[in-house]
């Protein structure tokens, strides 16, 4: 199996129990709707932690400097952040510039939940499983008999209503990595079909929980 990723927070995460010290995360989205709508939606007790989520419609590599910024400027404010994760596709961007935001995140220290082709794969796997290739075009399509209605990017309720679909979201898009890790590939995240949006999911549940633990 592949070694960790710098990216892949469970290689380097604290242990986030036995401590009172508050948490700030920072999430950069790619988009200013759908995943930051989504990301926003997860509680947390803002006396333990602070979840700051931020839309900025920019493009891979733009987007993992941009983040970049905002923690060097949180860092010199006395106020770093625990935690900064960037959130985008694959889309069409060119690999070039795709591959070199992966590059980006891991000089700078910052977690990657990406998906390829898109976001809406994450909302998909709530439903069922896939390892076979799905156009960015074709989501809208294959969400509408899965939610029972037309799925439409700025719906601020997609979180809520999928709630408790999510173990079975967490459940394939796990699959779906053990499904690159099988084949020795290197570089998951330039393949179609393939996440790691369940890696920030689980995170923020865990954050979720220091409310009710004490």
């Amino acid at each position: 199996m592949p070694a960790s990723k710098p990216w892949e927070h469970r290689a380097d995460v604290r242990r986030l129990g036995g401590t009172r010290e508050r948490r700030r995360v920072l999430i950069v989205c790619e988009d200013s709707k759908s995943s930051c709508d989504y990301f926003k939606s997860f509680k947390v007790d803002r006396n333990r932690v602070e979840v700051v989520a931020e839309g900025r419609g920019m493009n891979t590599d733009s987007l993992v400097k941009y983040a970049s910024r905002r923690m060097d400027d949180a860092e010199r404010g006395d106020r770093p952040y625990n935690q900064v994760w960037c959130v985008f596709d694959r889309d069409d961007f060119p690999l070039e510039k795709y591959d070199r935001a992966f590059q980006l995140a891991r000089v700078h220290g910052i977690k990657v939940a990406w998906a390829n082709e898109a976001f809406e794969l994450w909302y998909l796997l709530h439903f069922n499983y896939h390892d076979s290739g799905i156009s960015r075009h074709d989501y809208k399509a294959k969400l509408k008999p899965c939610l029972g209605f037309n799925y439409v990017k700025s719906d601020k309720t997609l979180y809520a209503k999928l709630r408790t679909k999510q173990e079975a979201a967490l459940k394939h898009a796990r699959r779906l990595e053990q499904y690159w890790n099988d084949r020795g590939e290197r570089f998951p995240e330039r393949h179609n079909p393939s996440t790691s949006v369940h890696k920030l999911v689980e995170f923020l549940n865990e954050l979720a929980e220091l409310g009710s633990t004490g």
